[in-house]
């Protein structure tokens, strides 16, 4: 099963193809996330969060609309985005793809908190299938192994982002190559290209992060 996670960072920053075909899809809004799905005409199976900054009108419309809605404390240990995570992981079964929007943009610290939640329990056991989108990028999460990627038609740039430890990093026909590269750091390996249409990779220990981007 597909996901789809609307979460709260700003409108100016979602694909501009974010609606089509919504009413096909399953959606989930992390809280200001789920009264922007309701206000496109979308009722999400999902509302979760504290709406602390929402109106009393506004939780109202969240609560007429939405499947299911889950209040959380203001006061707590997770973001939003990693609350619904959490939330989706227990509703739904063989989840394939969770596709996230509105999780870059805005404040820097949750931007990171974005990139970085992959590397903990329990968000660690989905990292392949988890997908961050914005207008400009495509994001996705990689665990050690041989990869071939596919190039996004709009898409000029790839990095290539070690979260983590890695060992023998390896881009072997991208525009700019590695050969069984250690890294001991976080590190941003940025603005490489496709060659062709697609593009391998391999590393064998840690997790990269993988962005397809446009100016």
């Amino acid at each position: 099963m597909e996901i789809n996670l609307l979460v709260g960072g700003p409108s100016s920053e979602w694909p501009s193809n974010l609606f089509k075909n919504a009413d096909k899809k399953v959606w989930v809004g992390a809280d200001r996330g789920a009264l922007w799905l309701i206000k496109n005409g979308i009722h999400p199976t999902i509302a979760i969060g504290d709406f602390d900054s929402s109106s009393v009108e506004e939780r109202n419309l969240i609560n007429q609309n939405s499947q299911k809605v889950y209040t959380a404390k203001p006061e707590k240990d997770d973001t939003d985005t990693e609350l619904a995570l959490k939330i989706i992981f227990q509703s739904f079964e063989k989840i394939s793809r969770i596709n996230i929007f509105g999780a870059t943009g805005g404040r820097i610290d949750h931007l990171l908190a974005n990139l970085f939640f992959v590397l903990r329990s329990p968000f660690c056991d989905y990292t392949d299938k988890i997908f961050i989108f914005d207008r400009f990028n495509t994001i996705n999460f990689f665990k050690p192994g041989s990869y071939m990627l596919q190039k996004e038609e709009d898409k000029k740039y790839l990095a290539f982002v070690p979260l983590t430890t890695v060992k023998k990093l390896t881009l072997i026909d991208e525009k700019y190559q590695l050969s069984q590269k250690d890294f001991n750091f976080p590190v941003s390996l940025a603005s490489n290209e496709f060659i062709g249409e697609t593009g391998s990779f391999s590393f064998e220990t840690g997790i990269v992060c993988v962005i397809q981007s446009k100016d």
